[in-house]
């Protein structure tokens, strides 16, 4: 028989055992971890439990921070100012969502590797290395160092964790790190550097030509 609440009349916990029951939603069901985090299941992948689990925790680092650039990203790109506005308005949604295409790779990589990717936010900000910002505006300048420095953290572990999978004979990680995690973040570093070089617009410095 279906238990109900007092307040609501809700059905909960068990199948429907009368027909007009049957039509009600299910809802405020609990239940425990069927997987813990850290841990992987068994996946007929050619890969043994020791490369799996290893890449799963190195893909997780990677995840966690990727996921605290992407809040960079967009924090900045509304926060954006001056006389650039326009231009990094627009570059900077575009890398968040490069990096937001990324995140779900890299988290379905894990999950293909029979782990468990990280998605809570109070989660990842536990394992996140990327300092926290502060909660105001700051100037352009630190805005746009802000990102690099997340990106570099990010490639330099990207790179020492596609050395070592590849070496667990994880090809598949190894090529995801490579091709997608370091190719994507070089890239977005080089637009974003070229906007801390001080080139005047209007004027060219040097003797004027004769």
């Amino acid at each position: 028989m279906a238990v109900t609440t007092k307040k609501s009349g809700e059905i909960q916990g068990q199948a429907p055992s009368k027909p007009e029951e049957h039509s009600q939603p299910w809802v405020h069901i609990g239940g425990g971890e069927i997987q813990k985090f850290g841990t992987v299941r068994q996946f007929p992948l050619g890969l043994s439990y020791d490369a799996r689990m290893y890449s799963c925790q190195r893909l997780n680092q990677v995840l966690a921070d990727s996921q605290i650039l992407f809040a960079l990203y967009k924090k900045h790109h509304w926060l954006m100012r001056g006389h650039t506005f326009y231009q990094l308005h627009l570059l900077l949604d575009k890398h968040a969502e490069e990096q937001l295409k990324l995140i779900d790779e890299v988290a379905e990589r894990i999950q293909t590797l029979g782990g468990i990717a990280v998605g809570d936010p109070r989660h990842v900000a536990e394992l996140t290395r990327i300092p926290r910002p502060p909660d105001g505006c700051e100037e352009v300048p630190a805005m746009l160092s802000r990102l690099l420095e997340a990106h570099e953290m990010i490639l330099v572990d990207a790179r020492d964790a596609a050395r070592k999978t590849a070496d667990e004979g994880d090809d598949g990680t190894n090529d995801l790190l490579v091709s997608d995690v370091v190719r994507i973040g070089e890239t977005q570093v080089w637009f974003l550097i070229e906007h801390l070089v001080d080139t005047p617009l209007g004027r060219v410095d040097g003797p004027p030509k004769s």
